[in-house]
């Protein structure tokens, strides 16, 4: 790493924002009375649009197992519903008519929430920031695959 630029400062600030950002949901869930990994199905589910499990577990990073836990309490409730995805023996989840209420009800206030959040930082920066973060996530997630989750499979290659 020699004559490269150490952006530790950098990166302990973005690392600093995101667990506040995570913090925040996760207290904001607590508060609601539901479970954080709830508030991301939920959350998942609240664009209208069918999802598999294979999807939200990548997309959000959320172990099968934990969402598993989370689809069958929900499917207990009635506030959701399993579908056929296609030719594949995966199921799409999608909100029932309860579940759309109760969603809209969980929903409601944090997405005005974070409507004026984003609308509050626009003020000040520009969108393209939004593009910045994601590159940094999908980069930084890149890196600790190669570097981290898949040394030991490189340590037993050897």
């Amino acid at each position: 790493m020699k004559n490269q630029r150490d952006y530790s400062e950098e990166v302990r600030s973005l690392v600093n924002a995101i667990n506040k950002i995570d913090g925040a949901y996760y207290f904001c869930a607590k508060k609601m009375g539901i479970k954080e990994n709830t508030l991301a199905l939920l959350s998942a589910l609240d664009d209208g649009r069918p999802h598999t499990q294979k999807q939200i577990c990548e997309e959000w990073l959320i172990p099968k197992t934990t969402i598993n836990t989370v689809v069958r309490e929900l499917l207990r409730k009635d506030y959701i519903t399993l579908g056929a995805a296609g030719p594949t023996k995966e199921k799409t989840i999608l909100l029932t008519q309860r579940g759309r209420q109760y969603a809209d009800e969980i929903m409601e206030e944090m997405n005005l929430s974070e409507q004026r959040a984003l609308e509050r930082t626009l003020q000040d920066f520009s969108p393209e920031f939004v593009d910045a973060f994601e590159c940094f996530a999908q980069n930084l997630c890149e890196e600790f695959e190669k570097r981290i989750l898949k040394k030991d499979e490189r340590k037993r290659n050897q």
